[in-house]
């Protein structure tokens, strides 16, 4: 099983992306992150949906998330706006960790290595190692462990009375 085997098309996002609008693209997709791709669509970051709820949610609440009961439903209704007049590249985490990507030719072993070391939930899929390769697609987690775990063995519900 081939990283090229298990690429599929991922939404992307580019830096100058409205981050409300990548906010909308992770909830309408049900998605982990999303690829952040420079305007040659070259992957440059992934944008975990960790990354954007840290914008989101007030610093105090993250600190202590007990204090998450004293935000009324008004106040509630109004914690996007913290992403209103950002972009893609505001919310990027400003550590530099190394990209999540993986050549069309490397293992689902190799994937899943990569996945855990940099925490992320997607990966990009690139054809080669050179600086412009070409952006096959992502493997996500749910996908790549959809193909790693062993089938699931389903017990055939007998009527009563049948062994």
């Amino acid at each position: 099983m081939l990283a090229r085997d298990l690429a599929e098309p991922y939404p992307t996002v580019r830096l100058s992306t409205p981050a409300t609008d990548a906010a909308f693209l992770l909830a309408d997709g049900k998605l982990p992150g999303l690829l952040v791709v420079d305007d040659h669509d070259h992957p440059v970051a992934i944008l975990p949906g960790s990354q954007l709820l840290r914008w989101i949610i007030p610093t105090y609440v993250q600190d202590d998330a007990a204090l998450a009961r004293v935000l009324d439903e008004e106040s509630s209704d109004h914690l996007c706006d913290a992403i209103a007049d950002r972009t893609v590249q505001d919310i990027l985490s400003k550590k530099k960790s190394a990209l999540p990507v993986v050549l069309a030719d490397d293992t689902g072993i190799e994937i899943a290595a990569i996945m855990a070391k940099e925490h992320s939930p997607i990966v990009a899929v690139v054809e080669d190692s050179s600086p412009t390769a070409t952006l096959i697609g992502a493997v996500s987690v749910a996908h790549l462990l959809e193909r790693l775990l062993p089938p699931k063995v389903r017990q055939a519900e007998s009527a009563p009375g049948q062994p």
